[in-house]
């Protein structure tokens, strides 16, 4: 049950030391205060019966006033606590003041804001795209936090997969949206831990497979004759590249300034989780560096190693054109890989995130210790690296399966 209590705010005291009255609300240990107007001196307060003394001018008024506001906030409070599973002070509070409820939109409506101001631009626009999606659902009515809840996400599950056609792990990605709101709301204190619909409601997600290249799919397109200096020929030196040294993204990639490189090492600070990740660059590495050296002989540190981002651009001092170059260049890079592919007779449909994949399965493969993987691949978990030990132990159970095969029998032989 709340409790309301009247007291004296000494926070608040003015320049003649008096006071103002205040309601306070108290539930599951947290407190949330509303004012009631009265200002009074504590030598004219009786604390303990909290109430103004009679001294105090128009004392039996003000106290009869007090008396109305505290058993108004008492009812209040009895009523939503018989009503809902859970109430919080400040929805009491909301309640008292003729308040409504959070609304989740235009929260998350700021939660956007807040990332796009903070450069995250590609987060930005997935968050928007996910809320889009939500206000035609709701054709454009608000929604409260407490009415998202569990079987409301089943219903929006239902559209997403029904009305949207969205497959198991689309939606998994749009309500995984939904929970980070939820969660940040509750470290805000705008919302209540327990009414957190994700508490019950579990995501689930749909296995999928992690294309790779084999040693002998990647010698095809190292061999691949192209034209030197096209965006192809960039494009596939890129990739090479990747799967050589330690799959590297691309947005990283692409912002791979010489100054990173010391003959030997790189030493970038990825886009995605923000940390330096040295990297001892194996030969096939350093051999296409060097390639890039020798195009740029008059190179600043500060130039970019691959010619796809622009020299005189300082990307740096607008996030949104940074993101715009990277995606329409990843873009372009996905588009000529599949030419490429299927030039170099490589039987796969592949992007450019295969080079992580591909240098994963090869590092583990040749002996690599998951720990150095997982830290040159930028991982924040060894959790997601382990994906990759599975598919090199399924590989070598496929291998093991020759000795389920029947022999061959030469009959010529048998027959003598």
């Amino acid at each position: 049950m709340a409790t309301i209590t009247l007291l004296l705010k000494d926070n608040k005291k003015n320049l003649s030391g008096e006071m103002p009255v205040y309601l306070r609300i108290i539930k599951g240990r947290k407190a949330k205060f509303i004012s009631t107007g009265v200002i009074v001196h504590p030598d004219k307060w009786d604390d303990k019966k909290q109430r103004v003394k009679k001294a105090y001018r128009n004392s039996a008024r003000i106290n009869a006033a007090l008396a109305k506001k505290v058993a108004e906030a008492e009812d209040i409070a009895v009523t939503m606590e018989t009503k809902q599973h859970y109430v919080s002070s400040k929805k009491i509070k909301a309640k008292i003041m003729g308040g409504t409820p959070e609304s989740f939109i235009k929260y998350m409506d700021q939660y956007n804001q807040d990332i796009k101001d903070k450069g995250k631009i590609g987060t930005y626009r997935q968050a928007a795209t996910v809320l889009s999606k939500l206000k035609e659902y709701l054709e454009e009515k608000d929604l409260m936090f407490d009415e998202m809840d569990f079987h409301f996400l089943k219903r929006y599950e239902q559209y997403l997969k029904i009305e949207k056609t969205n497959g198991i792990n689309t939606i998994h990605s749009n309500l995984k949206i939904f929970r980070k709101v939820f969660n940040n709301a509750i470290r805000e204190d705008i919302i209540e831990p327990h009414v957190n619909p994700f508490l019950k409601y579990k995501l689930t997600t749909e296995k999928t497979k992690k294309e790779y290249l084999t040693e002998e799919e990647i010698k095809k397109i190292e061999d691949l004759v192209l034209k030197e200096g096209s965006v192809m020929f960039h494009h596939r030196n890129i990739y090479i590249f990747a799967t050589y040294a330690g799959g590297i993204r691309i947005s990283d990639l692409l912002l791979l300034r010489w100054q990173n490189y010391n003959g030997t090492h790189l030493n970038i600070i990825t886009q995605k989780t923000k940390e330096s990740v040295p990297i001892k660059l194996p030969a096939k590495a350093i051999e296409i560096i060097e390639m890039y050296a020798n195009y740029q002989p008059d190179r600043k540190p500060t130039d970019f190693i691959f010619p796809f981002l622009k020299n005189d651009i300082d990307y740096s001092k607008d996030p949104e054109l940074l993101f715009n170059a990277i995606s329409s260049n990843t873009a372009f890079a996905n588009k000529n890989l599949v030419t490429i592919g299927k030039d170099a007779k490589v039987e796969k449909h592949f992007s450019f995130h295969s080079s992580r994949h591909t240098f994963a399965t090869r590092a583990l493969r040749k002996g690599m210790r998951i720990e150095y993987v997982s830290k040159l691949m930028g991982h924040t978990t060894i959790k997601t690296t382990q994906i990759y030990t599975k598919i090199v132990n399924e590989e070598l159970d496929n291998a093991m399966d020759i000795f389920n095969e029947k022999p061959v029998i030469n009959e010529a032989k048998e027959s003598n």
